[in-house]
């Protein structure tokens, strides 16, 4: 395993670690007339992160009909304010019925959205494919938030305020 590919993983794993635990994300897709059409969904990812979002729909939902249309480019928006965390990802969606993936995601929680339960015959998973990401992460620690501080009061440097910012291509 190269170096590049090393630093590769670690990125992904930063992107997973930084949406895992976001309770909702911003799905974006492309309306029949080319505008943009955005709505929040419940973030239920695996525990394990494969390049892949997933996420409960009613095949019945208007975003399906628009995946369905070929506008299958989405972007999914994540955004952890308390935690100083954003993330943009671009990707393909498409509908998946896998029932052993439904009750693996699945939680009661989510009877909330989806009274019927896992075996609602409307059910159904999108499958987002990421093909690219990026990241702004300004979550370190106190005392890395001090030292920053104190660099661009006493120094002028600012680039350690400013977190971390990475563009990852998965495809």
């Amino acid at each position: 395993m190269t170096e590049t590919n090393t630093e590769h993983e670690k990125d992904l794993e930063k992107l997973f670690r930084i949406i895992h635990n976001v309770k909702f994300a911003m799905l974006t897709t492309v309306n029949e007339d080319g505008t943009l059409h955005s709505r929040p969904m419940v973030n239920k990812q695996a525990d394990s992160f494969h390049g892949e979002l997933w996420f409960f729909t009613q095949r019945s939902a208007h975003k399906v009909t628009e995946v369905k249309k070929g506008s299958e480019e989405v972007n999914v928006s994540y955004s952890s304010p308390e935690l100083q965390s954003y993330v943009s990802i671009s990707g393909h969606a498409d509908l998946v019925d896998d029932i052993t993936k439904k009750k693996d995601l699945w939680n009661d929680s989510l009877k909330t959205w989806f009274p019927k339960g896992v075996e609602d015959l409307d059910l159904a998973l999108l499958r987002i494919t990421i093909v690219e990401a990026e990241y702004w992460d300004s979550s370190a620690s106190i005392m890395k938030k001090l030292y920053g501080l104190a660099k661009a009061s006493i120094l002028g440097d600012h680039s350690s305020l400013a977190g971390e910012n990475k563009k990852l291509v998965l495809s």
